[in-house]
């Protein structure tokens, strides 16, 4: 009887989260080490399809780099990244491609349509408008080619905000498309964070493979709760914020100043992290805000 009761706690707790929540859009965006694990996308999934159920408006963006790098090896490409970015020539962009909207983006729709959420693949390239990337080698001064790597000019919220008024889940892939009508890589932490802002999401949450923003990388204890942007330029100059996380908590504060409410970072590999983190009082990860 004492578990029965702690159960309906848990969703009492969860109650005015969900009636805060309801009709909002939430975009979610997960990829990297946790597509290695099938439960722990699953799990994701799961918890996505439980946040439609109760009245969310969750919008999915999606990486696949490791099934991209194997899909290459197979295919006898040597990967190349320069400043963490991989180049992608023409036979690289062919194999993301395939990978990416023919076989990673079907498997997670089915997943979710699996646990009961109506879901709909989108291809990047049909949504996102994108300027070739480029940049300067901080240690020679010459320009850096990353080949068919673009940067997100525009979104077409349309088919999202479509998709998302009929009850659906959009699932969305990292590309894009060029003024010169060529398909681009884009960085599915870039991607996500285009869309939130188009959307001007209630929030944007980043599934990593760490529990959040740690002012010490090998004390889990010290993870930061809350974060305001005031703090974010501090925390760089210390190092606290370095590396793969950078991108992520830059990209946050641009999504709060183009409207977004709230961001997230949490652990794609604790089970069910996502609900955890929106709908208990202490939450799970960092929170990152802008009032």
């Amino acid at each position: 009887m004492q578990q029965v009761i702690e159960k309906a706690s848990v969703l009492i707790e969860a109650l005015p989260y969900i009636q805060k929540f309801r009709g909002e859009t939430v975009v979610v965006k997960f990829g990297g080490s946790i597509m290695e694990s099938e439960i722990g996308y699953r799990n994701i999934l799961k918890d996505v399809a439980f946040m439609e159920c109760v009245g969310l408006q969750p919008v999915v963006v999606h990486g696949g780099g490791k099934a991209v790098s194997k899909k290459m090896r197979e295919a006898h490409i040597q990967p190349d990244f320069v400043h963490g970015l991989r180049v992608t020539d023409k036979k690289t962009i062919k194999v993301v491609e395939s990978v990416l909207n023919g076989e990673v983006n079907p498997h997670l729709v089915e997943i979710l349509e699996g646990y009961g959420a109506a879901a709909h693949g989108v291809h990047g390239e049909d949504i996102l408008s994108v300027e070739k990337k480029t940049g300067t080698d901080p240690d020679t001064g010459e320009a850096v080619d990353w080949g068919f790597v673009g940067r997100v000019s525009s979104v077409d919220t349309k088919p999202i905000k479509a998709f998302v008024k009929s009850h659906i889940v959009p699932v969305i892939t990292p590309l894009g498309k060029g003024s010169d009508g060529k398909i681009y890589n884009v960085n599915a932490d870039e991607a996500a964070n285009a869309v939130a802002r188009a959307l001007k999401a209630r929030k944007l949450v980043f599934l990593t493979d760490v529990p959040g923003l740690l002012k010490d990388t090998e004390k889990p204890e010290s993870l930061i709760g809350s974060l305001h942007v005031n703090e974010v330029e501090e925390l760089i100059q210390l190092g606290v914020i370095s590396g793969g996380m950078l991108p992520k908590v830059t990209g946050a504060v641009h999504a709060l100043e183009d409207g977004v409410s709230k961001t997230h970072i949490i652990n794609a590999a604790l089970p069910h992290s996502l609900l955890l983190e929106l709908f208990t009082d202490r939450g799970v990860g960092t929170e990152i805000i802008n009032a």
